[in-house]
């Protein structure tokens, strides 16, 4: 613990014109994807996705790439030591003097542990956002989806019915649930989720770490994107001035 508050109290030094490391959770359906990408604008740096970077190398086929691709296929993870060396690089570069938003990374707690580290030396000012969801409107809505086969084209049942029950309005294809849209495979992402991600928000709590934690649900996403953007600037993580009302959070640090 003394070693956790030390990583923070180093931390704590960087001035209020420290570049924001904003680290985005949300579960599955959540929207974080689009929040991290709405959030761009007024972070005023990268969206860090490391899943994005493992299939740029994938698609490059280097060495990192061949290597990644050959153990997600076996159904193994990534060592952390190769994330957080792709995290580490991707810090260094010029755009993100002014700050970032890392998605999907950290996903355990050693990678955790060494984010705090890497932050603490490149004099980044970190601080979490959590998006939180009813999981019960997140099974309804995914399990609601339904695409067609032949375009790809996705429909919601509640919001974005087809016009006729059950085929593509675009040519004609029987729709389709697409096995990761199933009800039972929808709740065991959730749990899988939850369980990973519980001890990463007690480690940052524990850390002192600001932490807001925003109710992601009823508002459009460029809403809710203005909502975090003024939260994060009246609290002093950004600079950034911005006139929309103050979301339904709470601050822990």
């Amino acid at each position: 613990m003394g070693g956790v508050a030390a990583l923070f109290n180093r931390l704590s030094e960087n001035t209020s014109s420290s570049p924001p490391a904003i680290i985005l959770f949300g579960s599955p359906g959540s929207g974080k994807g689009t929040q991290a990408k709405l959030l761009r604008h007024c972070v005023n740096g990268p969206h860090i996705s490391t899943g994005d970077m493992l299939r740029s190398h994938i698609e490059a086929e280097d060495r990192i790439g061949k290597d990644s691709e050959k153990l997600l296929k076996a159904g193994r993870l990534v060592p952390d030591e190769w994330v957080n060396e792709l995290v580490e690089k991707r810090l260094a570069e010029p755009d993100c003097r002014m700050g970032v938003i890392l998605d999907g990374y950290p996903r355990t707690l050693n990678q955790a542990r060494v984010l705090m580290d890497l932050l603490a030396r490149s004099g980044f000012r970190a601080a979490v956002i959590h998006l939180m969801v009813d999981y019960e409107k997140i099974v309804a809505r995914l399990s609601g989806r339904r695409q067609c086969p032949v375009c790809g084209t996705l429909y919601s049942l509640k919001t974005n019915p087809p016009k006729v029950p059950g085929i593509c309005d675009l040519d004609g294809a029987a729709l389709v649930t697409r096995e990761d849209d199933s009800e039972p495979v929808i709740r065991q992402r959730l749990s899988e989720y939850e369980s990973l991600t519980r001890p990463l928000l007690d480690y940052f709590r524990k850390a002192g770490v600001p932490m807001f934690e925003i109710n992601g649900a009823g508002a459009a996403p460029e809403e809710l994107s203005g909502q975090v953007c003024s939260l994060l600037q009246s609290s002093g993580v950004i600079a950034i001035a911005n006139k929309t009302a103050h979301p339904r959070a709470s601050v822990t640090t």
